[in-house]
């Protein structure tokens, strides 16, 4: 579907995917409801979306407290009456060896990542039954797929996202219900400010996998599903390959994943102080789409 005068829900905006995904939809023309934590953020990003051609209002929300994604709905639909997309792209992290992660910390990020993207989902899909149409896009993670050591809680909410939204895909499609599409993208590891706004445990600085991808790979995916909606995305070819190898040679796959991690961030990098990161609270580090790590 052309995306011009199309009502778009974005959460997770103030940074990463979310802002460059915000920035393309509002070039495209696109009516934007733009949600996160930090509403000063989002009050700028609306501006600049204003300014890239599209329409764009701001509404500060907190996606692991139901009844904050229950009023972003509720905004949507007071402001432009309908919803075409609704994006879950709100996340957190934690690193660090699962007994000294804060068992609060491991409990925020599923409410965040997992319980976010159900109630957004929740909200959406209703409005969507009710239009007959809509596209829902929940933003997983390759460790909706795979494990690696030291991201626990991180693994069990995507691989939650990923199997929450394949299930509801498959009711979509016995039910015949036409004109409802639910979508799952699953990136790999991108430069994004996600690894400055994890919660970090494991006594080392924070370090990200390699290959570490340019972000504009998922947002031009995010952008390109909402207009032509597949089930589902991974971005990233270092993904697709571990995709593979995992079903061919799970053994081996689990074995190399989880080396490589342990080398990555527990040997190689320098000590640091725990650092309890956006989990609980935002924080004002990592604004950009970019994290700024490639380089």
């Amino acid at each position: 579907m052309a995306l011009a005068e199309k009502v778009i829900v974005l959460t997770g905006a103030s940074s990463g995917f979310g802002k460059g995904a915000a920035i393309e939809f509002a070039r495209r023309g696109a009516k934007l409801v733009l949600a996160a934590r930090r509403d000063d953020l989002l009050d700028d990003l609306a501006t600049e979306c204003r300014a890239e051609g599209g329409e764009a209002i701001s509404c500060a929300t907190d996606v692991s407290r139901r009844d904050e994604v229950e009023r972003l709905a509720g905004a949507a639909l007071t402001a432009f009456g309908r919803i075409d997309v609704w994006i879950n792209n709100a996340g957190v992290g934690a690193l660090g060896r699962f007994e000294r992660v804060p068992l609060s910390v491991h409990e925020q990020l599923i409410a965040t990542d997992l319980m976010g993207t159900l109630y957004g989902s929740y909200f959406a899909y209703r409005q969507f039954l009710t239009q007959g149409s809509g596209v829902l896009i929940n933003i997983a993670s390759e460790l909706g797929f795979a494990t690696v050591p030291y991201y626990t809680s991180y693994a069990a909410a995507k691989h939650g996202v990923v199997g929450f939204t394949g299930s509801l895909r498959q009711e979509v499609k016995e039910n015949a219900i036409e004109g409802v599409h639910i979508c799952t993208i699953m990136p790999t590891a991108h430069d994004t400010p996600f690894f400055d706004h994890a919660a970090n445990y494991t006594g080392r600085e924070v370090t990200p996998p390699k290959p570490l991808h340019d972000p504009q790979k998922v947002v031009d995916a995010i952008v390109r599903v909402a207009e032509n909606p597949e089930d589902k995305e991974i971005v990233g070819a270092d993904g697709v390959a571990k995709l593979v190898l995992a079903s061919v040679l799970p053994g081996v796959s689990e074995k190399m994943g989880a080396r490589q991690m342990h080398k990555t961030q527990m040997e190689e990098p320098k000590p640091a102080p725990d650092y309890p990161g956006a989990v609980r609270a935002p924080v004002p580090e990592g604004t950009g789409v970019s994290g700024g790590r490639r380089s």
